[in-house]
């Protein structure tokens, strides 16, 4: 799974098909937390993460939405993904 971002130890994650699914999403790792979140609405459809690193994530991914967005897009289309600038 390609890491596209790496900030204040998370770490932000896309798979590439058959693996992935839509809806179209992200995946977060936060020491022993994991958690997927929507792109669409930027929401936490699996998993958990602790509340603070929860709202720096949600601001990062909300700053960040088109890099998001075209990630996935090149994803589905088995291309090389970008890496996005942390947050802090």
């Amino acid at each position: 799974m390609p890491t596209i971002s790496r900030f204040l130890g998370i770490i932000i994650t896309m798979y590439y098909p058959p693996k992935e699914h839509n809806p179209p999403h992200f995946h977060v790792r936060f020491g022993e937390f994991k958690a997927v979140m929507e792109l669409e609405n930027m929401i936490i459809t699996e998993g958990s993460l602790p509340k603070n690193i929860e709202k720096i994530v949600m601001k990062w991914a909300i700053e960040n939405k088109k890099e998001l967005w075209e990630n996935w897009n090149l994803a589905q289309n088995m291309e090389e993904l970008k890496k996005i600038k942390g947050g802090n």
